[in-house]
């Protein structure tokens, strides 16, 4: 191993050991799951969770087709969006575009999966072409939207009652650089630790100059969406939660049939057009397996990060369960084990876009 190697694998480890965002999962989750098995106990199933959200497969927890989900969302929520079929070659994919008024650059990402599995902004049909080679699973194309901000909106309803409450707001700030004015975007990316992180990955894109010079406070987005696991930083932004929000969002959620507990990923245009539910877009809407993203913040601790997530988990039992008694019968564990196995052979089948190999799957953030 050379020095730059060595240099490069220690940065990286002190990064990711003294910044709690980037722990695995299972270290995140391990103090708190003790809390979600005492509530699997009262609920008599381990999971309980694919009650919560009845229209969504596993209750929205893993492996569900977001397709189907987009079928149960207004379509003036949600940017224009096509199906399609892992036979479908280039010229069928260009005509179902044309079809519905989609021009580049687009968005394309796998029906099924989570933390940006897959997801590629695409600017041409070449990119496509390139895209549709190397991946061998149904997928989506969706209009790119290039609204100013982008956030994750936490929802919760109780099943029984017409008003629910938005428990956490993000505003995710894009992988992005700024100029000095004599730095190259190479030794601009390698300052900065969010954007040092994702070096080999950026290293990829061929779309990025690394040997061009930023002017002074000039911006350099990197990575187009706002994935934190391809370097989007997660900001808090609850203080923006009103009277307001709740309602705007009480009216999106009561229009998706059999929808409680998520969140939403959207861009829009203001905060105050969130509020009002103007000049929004839906880019996807995750159930049981999502996160309250706004404990990511840098700034947010472990322990209060612990604290967010089981009240989280009491909401998603309150949801799971009350749907139980309605007559929603909980996943089976030959119905988990089915579900599994699905999605490991779905995911064998599609690899050849890879993920960077220091994140885990798991979540959707």
């Amino acid at each position: 191993m050379s020095n730059t190697e060595l240099y490069f694998k220690l940065r990286r480890y002190y990064i990711k050991a003294t910044s709690w965002e980037y722990w695995p999962m299972w270290v995140v989750y391990f103090p708190v799951s003790f809390y979600y098995i005492f509530l699997a106990i009262k609920a008599r199933s381990f999971f309980f969770f694919s009650a919560s959200n009845p229209t969504i497969e596993t209750g929205g927890m893993f492996f569900e087709s977001k397709w189907k989900i987009f079928e149960l969302i207004p379509k003036k929520y949600f940017p224009s969006t096509i199906y399609i079929e892992d036979t479908d070659t280039l010229n069928v994919i260009l005509n179902k575009l044309n079809t519905r008024n989609i021009f580049f650059p687009i968005i394309a990402k796998p029906d099924r999966g989570e933390r940006g599995w897959c997801v590629q902004k695409i600017n041409n049909k070449v990119e496509l072409n390139d895209y549709i080679n190397k991946i061998n699973i149904p997928f989506l194309i969706q209009a790119y939207i290039d609204y100013p901000l982008e956030f994750s909106v936490f929802y919760f309803r109780n099943p029984k009652s017409h008003q629910g409450k938005v428990t956490s707001v993000t505003l995710k700030k894009l992988l992005s650089i700024k100029g000095d004015g004599s730095s190259t975007i190479e030794q601009l990316i390698l300052k900065y630790d969010r954007a040092f992180l994702q070096y080999y990955h950026l290293k990829k894109n061929e779309s990025i100059d690394f040997n061009k010079v930023l002017k002074k406070d000039e911006d350099q987005v990197l990575v187009p969406y706002g994935n934190h696991v391809l370097g989007a930083m997660f900001i808090n932004y609850n203080y923006i939660i009103d009277e307001q929000l709740n309602k705007t969002f009480d009216e999106i959620s009561n229009q998706i049939d059999g929808f409680y507990f998520g969140r939403f990923d959207l861009r829009c245009t203001s905060v105050e057009d969130l509020k009002q539910g103007k000049n929004i877009s839906i880019l996807e809407l995750n159930g049981a397996g999502a996160e309250p993203a706004h404990i990511y913040d840098p700034n947010f601790s472990f322990l209060k990060a612990q604290q967010v997530i089981a009240q989280h988990y009491k909401m998603l039992y309150q949801a799971s369960t009350i749907n139980n008694k309605n007559g929603v019968v909980y996943m089976s564990y030959a119905d988990f084990k089915s579900w599994r196995k699905q999605e490991k052979e779905f995911k064998a089948k599609a690899i050849l876009i890879k993920q960077p190999q220091e994140y885990s799957i798991s979540f959707a953030v």
